[in-house]
């Protein structure tokens, strides 16, 4: 395999000198400290604003857990966030939530029940799966019960809950608030933000990943 450093050496001829500068600048603050995954999410809006919230707070990574329905992006409302965050897709069963806790991240699901912790009043120390649940149900019995904790947003009025993009544009912006404040190595890793830089590039150049293929075989 080549090696990761070379590989976006050798893409960064095919990219202007203004997406490049945004690839150096944007990728320093990247992290997956904070991991978003959405539970069978089947309004396309929703998807696409959470992957708009999800990119602009720094996290360039979201897990849907898919069953009856398509995490589908809607493109006019992403606003080109696609192109940053990558959106790995796995089934929606428990195995799949513990494939992640064996990754090193606590199960937190956002549901006020089960005794949740307010967003305001959670400290965060290690990295978090942050489980929303489908618009209409929320999260489902069986993650309440394997999650490691439950996290809920104040509410302040009748309405008892926010729409599922709102809850997690907030989650999202919070946490990365209290990360900066706390001091945390929460940033990728090397090996982690070149990969990263390499998908962007790819996903920057025409034909990028028949250019990338063309180069690794050679």
């Amino acid at each position: 395999m080549k090696d990761l450093a070379q590989t976006f050496e050798y893409l960064k001829q095919f990219l202007t000198d203004e997406r490049l500068r945004k690839i150096e600048h944007f990728s320093q603050e990247s992290s997956d400290f904070v991991l978003p995954v959405m539970e069978d999410i089947y309004q396309f809006r929703n998807a696409a604003a959470i992957v708009r919230s999800v990119e602009a707070c720094g996290f360039h990574k979201v897990v849907a857990m898919e069953e009856e329905n398509v995490f589908n992006p809607n493109l006019t409302v992403t606003k080109g966030a696609e192109t940053w965050v990558e959106v790995k897709k796995m089934a929606k069963d428990i195995s799949s939530l513990q494939e992640i806790k064996n990754e090193g991240y606590k199960i937190l699901a956002v549901s006020p029940e089960k005794n949740a912790v307010m967003l305001p009043d959670y400290h965060i120390t290690k990295p978090i799966a942050l489980v929303f649940g489908t618009e209409l149900e929320g999260v489902s019995e069986e993650v309440l019960d394997f999650a490691d904790e439950t996290l809920a947003i104040p509410m302040y009025g009748f309405t008892k809950s926010f729409n599922v993009s709102v809850a997690a544009g907030i989650c999202m912006y919070e946490l990365k608030q209290k990360l900066l404040r706390s001091g945390i190595e929460y940033k990728l890793n090397e090996e982690k933000l070149l990969k990263m830089k390499i998908r962007w590039a790819v996903n920057s150049i025409r034909s990028g990943h028949e250019i990338l293929e063309h180069y690794l075989k050679t």
